[in-house]
């Protein structure tokens, strides 16, 4: 033993001591953050799975499809005056693509199909998941 071990200095006891407080300390530490890595994964599995039920638990919910030929505004008096053979003027073009809304908004554009005397639509132009995520956050 060297002279400050003897003197009232520090001992082996004393180093042993306060090399198993730290070791206690770090255990004490490193428990939580353990414990986080257990909840982050548990978290992880969970959002995983249920993004996948979630998804399945959708799929047999109804929604309403719109195809829109035009639009246009008339005045009540006008909408009155209507009658069996009346045109309305609506502002769509002929031959433009019309609007695809899935419970009122725009997810796509098309063209009108006929097949086997029914009117259908070509679908022409999808909009991108991010924007159609975008108008339904408004």
């Amino acid at each position: 033993m060297s002279n400050e071990d003897k003197e009232g200095g520090i001992t082996a006891d004393d180093w042993g001591a306060a090399l198993s407080e730290q070791g206690q300390a770090e255990a004490m530490q490193a428990k939580p953050a353990a414990a986080a890595n257990v909840f982050q994964d548990f978290a992880e599995r969970s959002t995983k799975s249920s993004t996948t039920h979630d998804i399945e638990f959708i799929l047999d919910i109804p929604v309403q499809l719109t195809v829109e030929l035009g639009r246009t505004k008339i005045a009540i008096k006008n909408l009155l005056q209507l009658a069996q053979g009346s045109v309305i003027e609506l502002n769509g073009l002929a031959g433009e693509p019309m609007d695809v809304l899935v419970n009122g908004c725009l997810i796509a554009q098309g063209e009108v199909v006929v097949v086997n005397d029914k009117f259908g639509i070509r679908l022409t132009d999808i909009t991108s998941p991010a924007e159609r995520i975008r108008k339904l956050n408004r």
